[in-house]
């Protein structure tokens, strides 16, 4: 799984996301802004046809009324047939502007007399003039432009409101359409993330885009370099073991061939110092290759393995060295014990310098208590109490605590950086947490082994 995002950091997905959603929110409002312009376009055509329309065919039926009619007759008033709105309305005026016929509305609409013959437009109608018998007789019909506006904002407003339904299922479907064309993309950048650690296997390229597959060639290119380096450094490491251990064992067994040689004396008192500094430096020599080896990467395997054998050889090798078996208590699961992907060298020197540190410094007389189990693996020996503000410093190289034990300070050191370059956690605890003395040092594996 991926961390947090980092601040300033983007995504992606969400980028295409929004902007693919924004964009055809925008493209909807555009087309429905020109169609409501086209449509009013259309509409006052057809309102104007209308009135046009109706004008012609109330013209034979007022000039059939002006012949019917007596003089003197009031303005006749068409009754409707039945409730209903009248959108368009129409009078009938003689040349001397007197009204002859009317709808049932036209007094409300309060239609201008006096109008030449064709359409006309005030703050508020629409009207259209027809004349006919030489003038004598005049149709006007009118029409509120409020209802023309109002059948504008309607037929716009049936284009705009599905804009509504549609931004969440565009959001929904470019969102999954974006997160399915992504997923190689994705499984890349984990595959990526996994590489952590040492982890230096070719990153899979199959499936990807055309636009990331020559990164992920180059990433995999890098993690070729970086292994052929780390392995060139495990060889220098080996190398330089090999070659400082031989020079010294070389001295050192002269040096004891020549203590037996030597009489009691001064001769065979330095004798024995040269031994004990010999001694001395093929340890230190050996914890510094240790702590190169731990600083310098490698520390994870490909194939997770068991750690129980790795931790029972180590036990068993500094009983064969020191004969402190029996101050070892032992703990691991009748299962076996965990699986990690660290790397088994690089446990056994942990737990080497973990065990070591507490079989030096803690009380001859109390066992070492060593316990692998899921999760953890955890060594805690008896002895006085580190210091809260020495503790923490422990785990810095030729950094020792309040203790007459020789050693070269660094043990915990090359251990602390195990942990660093694998990806575990390291606690030390001075008292052990329910005692009132000790020292435990707790090494946190990782939930699962990474793949």
């Amino acid at each position: 799984m991926s961390g947090p995002r980092q601040p300033g950091r983007w995504s992606l997905r969400r980028r295409l996301g929004l902007g693919l959603a924004g964009a055809m929110a925008a493209l909807w409002l555009a087309a429905a802004t020109v169609a409501g312009l086209v449509l009013q376009h259309e509409i006052g055509e057809v309102f104007d046809s209308a009135l046009q329309e109706v004008a012609q065919r109330v013209l034979p039926l007022a000039y059939s009324e002006l012949l019917s009619r007596e003089a003197g007759d009031t303005p006749q008033h068409m009754a409707p047939i039945g409730p209903h709105r009248e959108y368009i309305t129409y009078v009938v005026r003689d040349g001397a502007g007197r009204v002859l016929l009317q709808s049932s509305d036209a007094e409300l609409m309060a239609i201008p007399a006096g109008l030449a013959p064709g359409f006309h437009s005030t703050d508020r109608l629409r009207t259209y003039t027809e004349a006919a018998v030489s003038g004598t007789i005049v149709v006007t019909t009118a029409e509120d432009l409020g209802h023309r506006a109002a059948a504008v904002r309607r037929a716009v407003a049936a284009l705009i409101w599905p804009l509504g339904a549609l931004v969440p299922i565009a959001l929904a479907g470019v969102w999954l359409s974006v997160r399915l064309s992504l997923k190689p993309v994705l499984a890349f950048r984990r595959a990526i993330e996994a590489r952590g650690h040492g982890n230096l296997t070719p990153v899979a390229t199959a499936g990807l885009p055309e636009e990331v597959a020559p990164v992920a060639a180059a990433v995999n290119a890098l993690l070729d370099r970086l292994r052929g380096a780390l392995d060139a450094e495990r060889g220098f490491t080996a190398n330089s073991a090999h070659e400082l251990r031989t020079p010294i064992a070389a001295a050192l067994a002269q040096t004891q061939r020549l203590m037996v040689e030597l009489p009691e004396g001064p001769e065979q008192d330095r004798a024995h110092a040269i031994a004990g500094a010999l001694r001395r430096l093929s340890r230190l020599s050996e914890k510094l290759l240790q702590l190169a080896k731990a600083e310098g990467g490698g520390l994870v395997a490909e194939v997770p393995a068991p750690l129980a054998p790795v931790l029972r050889h180590v036990v068993s090798d500094i009983d064969r060295q020191t004969g402190r078996g029996t101050d070892i208590a032992l703990s691991i699961p009748a299962n076996g014990g965990p699986l990690s992907d660290l790397d088994p060298d690089a446990f056994a020197i942990l737990a080497r310098n973990l065990i070591e540190n507490a079989l030096k410094h803690g009380k001859p007389e109390t066992p070492v208590e060593v316990r692998l189990d899921d999760g953890l693996f955890e060594v805690a020996n008896c002895g006085p109490v580190v210091p809260a503000d020495v503790l923490a410093g422990l785990v810095r190289p030729f950094q020792r605590g309040p203790t007459g034990a020789e050693g070269s300070g660094l043990g915990l050191a090359i251990a602390a950086a195990i942990c660093r370059g694998a990806g575990l956690t390291l606690d030390l605890a001075s008292p052990i947490p329910g005692a009132a003395d000790g020292f435990r040092a707790t090494v946190r594996f990782p939930a699962a082994p990474r793949s």
